[in-house]
């Protein structure tokens, strides 16, 4: 800068000019960015749906927000000491001459931080109790109505339905939802308690057990059944729940919480439904048993 007494010809700008040149600078030289850090101080969503927070590592810190409009599309919710990856754009508060980055899309920064997070919650809701074996309870022998929580479409309905049918047939009912995306939690949660709703001797039969399934797949494709709101509602259930979750070597929250773990779908199937040819021949054998004792009588 020159000195005061040194003339100049530089134009004077104001406060709002200078704020302005500086945020046309950041957005234009920034644009989308790929943020990598731990979540800290988490704030939201707030009323108005927004979340605010900042992203830090070792050396630094960044204000992050993220609107309502991308806060309700996140397939993974902010949770304070996450470390993610966000993916946003620079932007500049003139206000207070600070700057932030606007989140359009969050994920977890690799399956360990995925793990660490689900170890987490897993140990916050054991503390709560929800998973505690005195809360089970035992699976009915021979429902009238199994209530079924899964995509309507593919292999996994169409296996309990023909196993079911196979062994005992009963009367199955359907609650269709994602098993997968954004509102898989939500759905899935609903569909629980919307089973537990219904009135016995209702126009709708209330069912006698439940099974919530879904095939296999990786951690993120299975991640809508770690999310609270789901296992919450399997904990809270009033009618007995098989929990069904991809295959026999996959672990969710959503196991902990249910009566009874399956280790496929299948198996869930043959869980609540005995071999109705065994039972005839069962019967048929203590019936011939009985008849023998009276003759011998």
């Amino acid at each position: 800068m020159p000195p005061k007494d040194t003339p100049t010809n530089a134009p004077d700008v104001t406060v709002s000019e200078l704020s302005q040149a500086l945020k046309r600078t950041v957005e234009d030289a920034f644009g989308y960015v790929r943020v990598r850090g731990e979540i800290s101080g988490y704030r939201g969503p707030h009323s108005s749906g927004h979340a605010y927070f900042a992203l830090k590592d070792e050396g630094a810190k960044i204000d992050a927000v993220v609107w309502r409009g991308s806060f309700s599309k996140l397939r993974f919710k902010p949770e304070e000491g996450m470390e993610v990856i966000a993916t946003g754009r620079l932007t500049t508060y003139p206000g207070k001459s600070a700057y932030q980055i606007v989140i359009d899309a969050l994920e977890p920064a690799g399956v360990g931080a995925l793990m660490a997070l689900l170890e987490e919650r897993r140990r916050k809701l054991a503390a709560e109790g929800l998973f505690d074996r005195e809360r089970k309870r035992p699976i009915p022998f021979l429902p009238e109505v199994i209530g079924v929580v899964t995509s309507p479409t593919g292999a996994v309905i169409r296996d309990i339905l023909h196993r079911v049918s196979d062994r005992f047939p009963r009367r199955v009912l359907v609650w269709p939802v994602r098993v997968q995306g954004e509102t898989a939690a939500a759905e899935v949660a609903a569909a629980i308690r919307g089973f537990n709703a219904l009135a016995p001797g209702g126009p709708i039969p209330r069912p006698d057990v439940l099974l919530v399934a879904r095939g296999g797949g990786s951690l993120e494709d299975l991640w809508a059944f770690n999310e609270e709101i789901v296992v919450r509602a399997a904990a809270e259930s009033a009618i007995p729940l098989v929990s069904a979750v991809g295959h026999e070597t996959d672990t969710t929250l959503i196991d902990f919480a249910a009566d009874v773990r399956a280790p496929t779908p299948t198996a869930a199937a043959e869980m609540v439904t005995p071999v109705r040819a065994d039972l005839l021949a069962t019967v048929a054998e203590r019936g011939a048993r009985l008849k023998g004792a009276a003759l011998r009588g």
